[in-house]
């Protein structure tokens, strides 16, 4: 494998879900180097979501993929945080927490909803939303962003002390 090729695959490696643009630029090479040795890569895999391409090595299933590409995007992130963190939320409360209008978490919700990474569950009613599987979601978080496990649990300590401190 040439010099560039292994670069290329190192980085995807280190960085599941990269994508096309980002790769480029931090690599500082051509679109059309990346392009050629991308194509070359057969234990690379591609994934387009919502207009962007992203790659990733052959360990990760297609599931696992389409999280992981949600979870490079910051707003789609920062729902799937707050459903981590909450458990399950109304659509509302997602909406104000984050201070986004309804209508752009309504689209990044049909990207999640479609890929099975978010779950509505309808009850009286009223819609809440919940991860459809939590514990992956957060080993892959940590996988895209190795900071956010140590931030959640920051928070929720801190939500404990004000807990304990209140009681």
């Amino acid at each position: 494998m040439s010099d560039t090729r292994s670069r290329i695959y190192r980085h995807i490696e280190s960085h599941p879900g990269v994508h096309f643009r980002e790769l480029t630029r931090a690599l500082d090479l051509a679109t059309g180097q990346v392009q050629y040795h991308l194509a070359r890569l057969d234990r690379v895999h591609s994934e387009s979501v919502n207009g962007r391409t992203h790659y990733y090595t052959s360990s990760f299933d297609p599931w696992e993929r389409h999280a992981i590409a949600f979870l490079r995007r910051e707003t789609a992130r920062d729902v799937l945080v707050m459903l981590i963190e909450c458990e399950a939320a109304r659509p509302s409360e997602v909406a104000d927490h984050l201070d986004i209008a309804r209508s752009t978490l309504e689209h990044h919700l049909s990207g999640l909803v479609e890929h099975d990474i978010v779950e509505k569950r309808r009850s009286e009613g009223r819609v809440t939303l919940a991860l459809c599987r939590p514990d992956l979601t957060v080993e892959l978080l940590a996988a895209v962003d190795p900071k956010a496990p140590d931030r959640l649990s920051d928070r929720f300590t801190r939500l404990l002390d004000r807990l304990f401190e209140s009681g």
